[in-house]
């Protein structure tokens, strides 16, 4: 009887402390609600969605989520095509910027949805399970030729690199490596926007590269304003 008061007692305070945790957390800025076009990437069977970042809120944000997906047409769908975007129903992205495992409707396009893409795989269930990046675009330094990316560690030697975009002109780049050398965090590169091959020069001695996103057009306008 007393061990059954016991773990009643521990259930209890387990309880409190998770709703304690749970108040702690700030509202909701409703700035940050809207529709939040993804990329997805793969490396393997494993999905990636990046956020689409724009100038102003409520997307101006580099975000980068492990999605857990179980419908194999989907990853074999994402592996076989150069671009797949997904536009989501509306929500709120501070709600993955503060790392909320979320599950969200979306319709997925071979190409820019916004772009003349086309539509393959409409309100699809998208699970946002993890989060491993987040950066606000504030504050943006200007536009140089020395380049700057931050580093997410997946698991042992496996990292992917992400461009921190800069004012404009800039650049969106993300790429998968399995590190046997120590790679450069920062750069000189021959423009202010390089062509994807120099940068991919850059990363060539590192390891094994996988190429996940680039894209240079959409951000003429100024990022910084």
């Amino acid at each position: 009887m007393n061990k059954i008061f016991i773990l009643l007692i521990v259930l209890l305070n387990s309880l409190s402390c998770f709703a304690e945790d749970e108040e702690k957390l700030p509202p909701l800025d409703p700035a940050y609600m809207g529709v939040h076009g993804m990329v997805l990437m793969n490396k393997s069977s494993t999905i990636y969605a990046s956020h689409l970042p724009l100038a102003h809120k409520p997307h101006n944000v580099q975000l980068i989520y492990k999605l857990e997906v179980k419908d194999f047409p989907l990853i074999q769908t994402v592996r076989d095509a150069d671009l797949v975007t997904v536009k989501p129903d509306k929500f709120n992205l501070q709600r993955l910027m503060r790392g909320e495992k979320l599950t969200i409707n979306a319709d997925v396009y071979l190409g820019h949805f916004a772009q003349d893409g086309m539509v393959v795989y409409e309100d699809m269930k998208l699970t946002f399970s993890k989060l491993l990046y987040v950066r606000e675009m504030n504050d943006l330094v200007p536009a140089s030729k020395m380049q700057e990316y931050d580093t997410i560690t997946l698991r042992k030697n496996n990292r992917i690199y992400v461009h921190k975009i800069t004012q404009t002109p800039s650049y969106d780049h993300i790429l998968h490596v399995d590190l046997e050398a120590g790679c450069l965090t920062k750069f000189m590169t021959s423009t202010l926007v390089p062509k994807e091959t120099e940068l991919q020069y850059k990363f060539i001695n590192c390891g094994t590269m996988k190429p996940l996103y680039f894209e240079s057009e959409g951000f003429e306008n100024p990022l910084s304003k």
